[in-house]
């Protein structure tokens, strides 16, 4: 058909959820580490218009409040244009790693965080 096969987009933003955080300093190599694991609650998308094969995306990735136990983030997809292809959000939730509750948002992350939220 020539468009981005719609399965794909939750990767995409797993990547543009990832590189945000590297870009504060935090990573999940880190966090699995200390213990603390961060799956996925809850996905939705809008799709707008198709992504077709070999655009260039550019995911405007936005953390929308201070974490306490989940993490939730927004998208926006846009093409080489800069057309608006879609929006998105996900909600991660802190897990201990061990017991595999949910727990507060590391002391790192919240410094890491702060200065956007003053």
């Amino acid at each position: 058909m020539g468009y981005a096969y719609y399965g794909n987009y939750a990767q995409y933003l797993e990547v543009a959820r990832v590189e945000a955080l590297r870009e504060l300093g935090i990573t999940y190599k880190q966090m699995e580490d200390e213990g603390i694991i961060l799956p996925v609650l809850d996905f939705s998308i809008k799709y707008i218009r198709p992504a077709y094969y070999d655009d260039l995306l550019t995911v405007k990735t936005t953390i929308v409040k201070m974490p306490e136990a989940r993490l939730y983030f927004e998208y926006e997809m846009f093409n080489q244009e800069k057309t608006l292809l879609n929006k998105a959000t996900t909600t991660l939730v802190f897990l201990n790693r061990s017991t595999g509750r949910p727990c507060q948002a590391p002391a790192d992350i919240i410094a890491a965080l702060k200065p956007f939220f003053n």
